[in-house]
């Protein structure tokens, strides 16, 4: 809609806060009053808006008798704040109207983009519509005129707000009818939590829900809102949310998941946080920043790296200035925080780091390398000729950052850091102290607005003072005055005089941000401060409402009451749905807050958080690793009220999620002397971790386990916690280490009489023996691991030992008994429906089936297994199922099968496999190429595989790949190295006592 009278280089925003820009530059609108007349008139652009109607916006009660007058001088104000305002701010006979062209208010552009989307419906274009609605809803930035306030601008936010809804609606609708389903539900449950009432969008998210497999959540979705009709309304749902409610229940095929269509381009990533829409000052480091990543450079990416004290506004700079440099960087805008500086927490590690950095670029989990090195190539080939931003926030150290410096010279970085870090070669770095005078007396401006600043201009003056011109405790010192609107700035200032306290590691001169945070801290009553003080003990980065109940001492809901108030006046973060974060500076505040009179409270909150995830991850591992042995932990059942961990699926999503939060409970029970707790602890959450992949911290938690169970005297505990240590040396690859700690759990299993970690010491130093061709020796443990475990009923620990049994036999020649062993440890997983045991004694029967030459056996078992991995699966284990796959389908004439099994078993083993399974993968897959004649590369990966297996003394995969570099260097016409080969694996398969018709497989 263009006027005649257009202001160019103008646009507004009301999809959110007020905004209004010039130039790139936010413009000053002036006071409340000026900001809900503006807001009034956008809400009706090109129509006549009375003065009447601007007053009654601009008043929430009673105007004053001058309210016409004053509306006036408004709008005079606002044309002179506001570039060629005269020219868009009309006067209309008794009011005024707004002249904007469409492009020049973010409302406009909304109402185009639905009337875009409805021509499209007409015209048969749904892939047109789709892109449409979704470029309608990017335009929301928040609720609209945020922060305006006022009826007239709320009852208009309202009715936009009812606007929003019926897009999302439709295109939520369409994209169903698309075939999508998984992808919707985490926008759907924002939504419907936002608009807890609205029928439509919750019988979307049923039904988004019950497509993906969820059929009892999408039941329980239509139980809360039948629930809130009820309580709130006295009715109950609408007829068509019932009907799809039954139709949910009768599995109906009427509502059966559609095909899905060809997934489209992907974006590029962005992750970074949201800009702050008053961001000010900094403007020399702003240029600074704009002009330095303007410059190219083809030797590799561009560093610019911003160092300060806590709280000057680093990571503000930086965010501001990578959303004004973001459209520069095309292939993505990715954000970390390094933690670096949190007090009471490690900084990220760099293959941890890397992990967060790989997945948002879209990389498969599976595909991740378990290394560092691994990863940090990964990363570095995924960047090759990219145009990245990467944002490293508050680092730590050179050794943190130099894995995450992509190669390309398109890339740009920027990084914060509170030391400055002199051995970053290259780097352009950009140092900030407290802000100029006259930049933070522009913050107080503009946070607090213009009429109270020129109410008190030497109050606002002081105000700046006594924040010390830090950006983090002025932002805070005037929300508290927007916040209270019959404070006077004097009187914050008085406040202010008053405070002594400060933060030892980020004081400057006589004041602190430990006092400021303290505005917002003592004004709560007692009790709210008491539960701040306790979240904070929580030793991990993010904390829900389980886990904060427990420190409370409160039920779930009382807790999410506090952290809600707590999140409302900025003491927590909430970084996504449902889990709360301290911010450094006022985590560490809160920590200043503990003193010898709170000592036993808070001794009882950590000792209540570490019963509460005892009880859940006890839950947990009894829902995941059904015939789990339980034991007696010594410590009473947590009265916390533990997460909803109903199913397989749940209970692995919440130790997924509370990953990190458990490494750190164990580490602060492991602290404060809890050792009973780390044992007990750390017996569950090394299933989970064994599960996942995460043998480094498998075996770092099960040391601090042993350590603990030795300082309590404990024959039973440290047996169980030995036996682990045993178990995650066997994943690493650390053979020799393993058997020692699994005989001396042997040994103490003895002398207390307890059977069960007997037969699991003896069952590990047979797997660890089995791995370094120490076959005989192996055999009599396993045989008498096995005898135990049948007597005294041990199921799982038994299928466990008959998969490594039937291993033994199969790398000795023995392959009835391996069979037979096998078939055993199938029948047993298939009798507890676990599904981990049941893959490998699967994988385990068609090797047996293989050595006796019934291959087509083996194709069926291989099939069995491949059908039931998931996502939940070990890596190495499917890749292992893959390369015997391609091996047996070579057997069978099915070349076309081996070539992609093969294809996918080499790409899964190099990014997530263990040593173990990679050079046995890798010998398996050699062997293929090599029978098809491709003996450069069969040479290749048997080489390969020789080294990774030589590196942990892996005996049998070290003598298979000599007897096959045997044959690839023959091949090859390299007789003399076949003959050094031959030498090597004939010796090796000697001390392994390997029949001669099985060494030249």
């Amino acid at each position: 809609m263009v006027q005649e009278h257009r202001a160019e280089r103008v646009r507004f925003n009301l999809l959110g806060p007020l905004e209004g820009w010039s130039d790139g530059v936010r413009l000053r609108l002036g006071g409340t009053r000026q900001e809900r007349v503006l807001a009034t008139l956008l809400l009706e652009p090109g129509k006549l808006v009375p003065v009447s109607r601007l007053v009654k916006a601009a008043w929430d009660e009673e105007p004053p008798a001058t309210a016409a007058h004053q509306v006036r001088k408004a709008v005079a104000e606002l044309r002179r704040r506001i570039p060629g305002g005269s020219g868009f701010l009309i006067t209309d006979g008794p009011g005024y109207h707004v002249a904007l062209a469409d492009d020049q208010l973010d409302l406009l552009e909304f109402g185009n983009q639905v009337a875009a989307a409805r021509a499209a419906a007409a015209q048969g274009r749904p892939a047109d519509v789709l892109g449409a609605l979704r470029s309608a809803l990017d335009l929301w930035r928040g609720p609209v005129l945020s922060g305006t306030g006022g009826p007239v601008v709320e009852a208009a936010a309202a009715v936009l707000e009812e606007r929003r809804l019926a897009v999302a609606e439709q295109l939520y609708e369409l994209r169903l009818s698309r075939g999508e389903a998984s992808d919707l539900v985490v926008d759907l449950r924002e939504l419907v939590a936002r608009s807890p009432l609205h029928e439509a969008l919750r019988g979307q998210l049923m039904l988004a829900l019950y497509r993906c497999g969820r059929q009892a959540e999408a039941l329980e979705e239509y139980a809360r809102i039948r629930e809130l009709l009820v309580e709130e309304l006295g009715i109950d749902p609408g007829p068509q949310l019932g009907n799809l409610y039954q139709a949910i229940l009768r599995d109906s095929s009427e509502i059966a998941a559609l095909p899905a269509p060809p997934p489209l381009p992907a974006e590029p990533p962005c992750t970074l946080p949201y800009d702050l829409t008053d961001f000010t000052g900094r403007d020399t480091q702003l240029r600074e920043i704009l002009d330095r990543s303007a410059q190219a450079d083809e030797r590799g990416a561009r560093l610019i790296a911003i160092d300060g004290m806590g709280g000057s506004g680093k990571t503000a700079l930086a965010v501001h200035a990578a959303h004004r440099i973001a459209a520069d960087h095309p292939d993505g805008q990715l954000q970390i925080d390094l933690r670096g500086f949190t007090p009471g927490e490690q900084p990220v590690a760099p293959g941890n780091a890397l992990d967060i950095l790989l997945r948002a670029l879209g990389v498969p989990g599976d595909r991740i390398p378990d290394d560092t090195e691994g990863r940090t190539a990964l990363w570095r080939s995924a960047l090759l000729g990219k145009r990245l931003l990467l944002l490293l926030d508050n680092a730590v150290d050179i050794a943190q950052i130099l894995p995450l410096l992509p190669p390309s010279g398109g890339s740009l970085v920027l990084i914060t850091s509170r030391a400055r870090l002199l051995a970053l070669d290259g780097a352009h770095w950009i140092s900030l102290g407290v802000m100029p005078i006259e930049e933070s007396a522009r913050l107080v401006t503009e946070t607090l607005g213009v009429p109270r600043v020129a109410a008190e201009p030497a109050a606002a003056a002081e105000l700046a003072q006594l924040c010390d011109h830090l950006p983090l405790a002025l932002r805070i010192a005037t929300a508290r005055l927007r916040n209270r609107p019959r404070w006077t700035v004097q009187y914050l200032v008085d406040r202010l005089r008053d405070e002594t306290r400060r933060l030892d590691e980020l004081s400057s001169g006589e004041r602190s941000v430990a006092a400021t945070l303290r505005l917002s801290y003592q004004p709560m009553d007692e009790a709210s401060r008491t539960a701040f003080r306790l979240l904070a003990l929580h030793p991990g980065v993010f904390l829900d409402v389980h886990s904060a109940a427990a420190l409370l001492g409160t039920g779930a809901r009382e807790a999410e009451a506090v952290l809600e108030l707590l999140l409302d006046v900025h003491l927590v973060q909430q970084p996504q749905i449902g889990l709360y974060s301290f911010h450094d500076l006022v985590g560490s505040f809160a920590h200043s807050l503990q003193s010898p009179a709170t000592r036993t409270r808070d001794e009882a909150a950590v000792e209540s958080l570490l019963d509460y995830y005892l009880s859940a991850t006890e839950r947990a591992c009894r829902i995941l690793f059904p015939g789990r042995e339980q034991r007696p932990t010594g410590i009473a059942s947590s009265p916390a009220e533990l997460p909803a961990l109903g199913d397989a699926d749940s209970a692995q999503r919440w130790f997924d999620r509370e990953h990190g939060g458990l490494l750190a409970a164990v580490a602060l029970s492991d602290r404060q002397g809890h050792d009973r707790h780390t044992v007990c602890m750390t017996r569950n959450i090394v299933f989970h971790l064994n599960a996942r992949g995460h043998f480094d911290e498998f075996l770092d938690l099960s040391r601090l386990a042993v350590a603990a169970a030795r300082r309590l005297q404990d024959l039973d505990l440290l047996g169980v916690s030995l036996t682990n240590v045993g178990v995650a040396c066997w994943k690493l690859g650390r053979f020799d280490e393993g058997i020692e700690f699994a005989e001396e759990a042997r040994a103490v299993a003895v002398r207390c009489s307890d059977r069960r970690i007997e037969a699991h010491g003896e069952s590990t130093i047979g797997l660890l023996m089995t791995m370094l061709g120490r076959f005989s020796e192996a055999l009599p443990h396993l045989k008498r691991a096995n005898a135990i475990e049948r007597e005294l009923g041990a199921t799982r620990s038994e299928a466990e030992t008959l998969t490594t049994l039937s291993t033994l036999y199969e790398q000795w020649g023995r392959y009835a008994e391996a069979a037979g062993a096998a078939h055993r440890a199938l029948e047993i997983a298939h009798g507890l429906g676990h599904r981990g045991n049941g893959i490998m004694a699967l994988i385990d029967l068609a090797f047996a089936h293989m050595g006796l030459g019934q291959d087509a056996h083996a194709h069926a078992c291989l099939e069995q297994a491949l059908a039931i991995c998931d996502d939940t699966s070990s890596p190495g284990d499917v890749a292992l199922a893959l390369a015997l796959s391609a091996e047996v389908c070579r057997r069978l004439d099915r070349a076309e099968e081996s070539g992609e099994y093969a294809e996918r078993a080499l790409a899964l083993v190099r990014t997530s496999g263990t040593p173990v399974r990679q050079a046995k993968v890798e010998n398996l897959l050699a062997g293929l190429r090599r029978h098809q004649g491709d003996h450069s590369a069969a040479m290749a990966l048997h080489a390969h595989a020789y080294k990774v297996a030589s590196a942990i003394n892996y005996r049998p995969e070290e003598a298979f790949a000599l007897e096959g570099m045997v044959h690839a260097a023959r091949a090859l016409g390299d007789l003399a190295a076949a003959r050094e080969h031959r030498r090597r694996a004939d010796a090796l398969f000697a001390f392994m006592d390997v029949p001669e018709d099985h060494c030249r497989r």
